[in-house]
């Protein structure tokens, strides 16, 4: 039987996740916020008219179970094409099929487009008008976010779900059905695997259900029959099945800037623990390490500042140890950069100073450079005033003297304003008694 066809008996054979699939929404673990009773997806299941929907989420979540529940519970004819492997002439056989099928029988036909958005935009457009006419109800399955990934068009004909990671506790459900089914699962082997097992696989599995089910299923078959007739499961037999499992991760995808954006935000709120946390995980996924370096370089100037312009050069000096030496060893200079700004003070007088500088120069334009601050390179320019009554600060006592080097419509603008926080306090100080010297020199 086709992996997607269900529009035949379950099979009974092959691996234990495709067994225990769920058939209903009785025996569907999660996604309670969509399907849970009272909720809008539910309540459409249940009334039999369904609107073409795009399920977004991770990978292992039951977006293609819920799309088969979803045909079952309609009476509908479930129609599955991959958009890794079909193209637009699969979707024009499977749309012809769809009519005959209404006009002979009076059966609906839901289209399920697995990895809808590695299909192409004249492939989704070629999906549009049979949408839009009832032809087929679309169900896209996605672990890409639709915004970016799906045509507005299709979007704006469609309703978009997103599926979370399943819990701990959906997994050990699903685990415990599993060895109780007799019929698809384990309920006929003689198992013993206690709480802590269970604990183990769900925590392992990070949200996967299909992941979950394999690990169960490689300890039981691994697992030899003692005196007794029992397949007795230890933590060491269930660490052995799971083995270091790949986290997810895309580097093209959702949770790679999710994950970069949780670790910059860990610095800024001053977390070095949660920093940590997602700096070792993007390493652990295999993300380029250069890819983190230019967030903690981003991070120190945006985020720290001048409140400590150390933190820069820790940043910069972390990128050298990633060129130099290389990972894994250069993981440690990575966690020293990390927790450095993390735990350094915080300051964004930087990045609103910039703001202030880009919006005063959309607003007043290119505006020209006061005449005695030019440069006067020939004797034409010298006769035409350019450099004319320059003070020179370090001709002058502390090395400073008033002077005017904005444009003259700019005259006393303020766009860096100096925080009190860390070694900024001293640069404000410093400021301030150059302010007061202008102020003296002018009145």
């Amino acid at each position: 039987m086709d992996l997607f066809d269900y529009n035949q008996s379950q099979s009974i054979t092959g691996p234990l996740a495709a067994r225990m699939r769920p058939r209903t929404l009785v025996e569907f673990y999660g996604q309670s916020h969509i399907v849970g009773d009272g909720k809008p997806l539910r309540r459409a299941i249940e009334s039999g008219s369904i609107p073409s929907i795009i399920l977004w989420g991770p990978a292992g979540v039951g977006k293609t179970t819920l799309a088969r529940i979803i045909s079952a519970e309609t009476s509908s004819y479930f129609s599955p094409m991959s958009a890794v492997a079909a193209g637009v002439a699969d979707l024009r056989k499977v749309i012809s099929e769809a009519k005959d099928r209404y006009k002979t029988y009076g059966q609906h036909t839901i289209l399920f487009i697995d990895e809808i958005h590695r299909f192409n935009k004249s492939q989704q457009d070629a999906v549009l008008p049979y949408v839009e006419d009832g032809t087929v109800t679309l169900i896209g399955a996605t672990t890409e976010n639709p915004s970016f990934e799906v045509n507005s068009a299709l979007i704006s004909r469609s309703r978009v779900f997103r599926l979370n990671q399943l819990t701990a506790d959906d997994l050990r459900n699903i685990l415990q059905q599993a060895l109780n089914d007799k019929e698809r699962g384990l309920g006929q082997e003689k198992i013993d695997i206690n709480a802590d097992g269970l604990d183990f696989i769900a925590q392992a599995a990070g949200g996967d259900a299909r992941s979950a089910l394999n690990v169960l299923e490689m300890a039981v078959y691994t697992s030899d029959v003692d005196e007794h007739g029992y397949k007795r499961i230890s933590l060491e037999q269930l660490a052995d099945s799971a083995q270091r499992r790949a986290l997810p991760y895309d580097k093209n995808a959702d949770m790679h800037y999710d994950i970069i954006s949780a670790l910059h935000k860990s610095i800024r709120g001053s977390d070095p623990d949660a920093a940590l946390y997602y700096m070792f995980r993007m390493l652990e996924a295999g993300e380029d390490p250069l890819f983190i370096v230019r967030r903690l370089i981003r991070a120190a100037s945006e985020d720290i500042g001048m409140a400590d312009s150390n933190a820069l050069l820790v940043a910069c000096a972390a990128k050298d140890a990633v060129i130099f030496v290389g990972l894994p060893e250069a993981d440690i200079a990575l966690a020293h950069a990390v927790v450095y700004l993390a735990t350094a003070p915080k300051s964004n007088s930087l990045e609103m100073a910039l703001s202030k500088v880009q919006q005063a120069i959309e607003k007043e334009g290119p505006l020209e450079v006061p005449i005695h601050i030019r440069n006067a390179p020939t004797k034409l320019m010298k006769n035409m005033g350019y450099g004319k009554d320059y003070k020179y600060p370090h001709d002058f006592p502390g090395h400073f003297v008033y002077e005017e080097y904005l444009p003259d419509q700019l005259q006393e603008r303020r766009f860096y304003e100096p925080s009190e926080m860390g070694l900024e306090k001293r640069v404000k100080e410093r400021l301030q008694m150059w302010w007061k010297g202008k102020y003296d020199s002018v009145h």
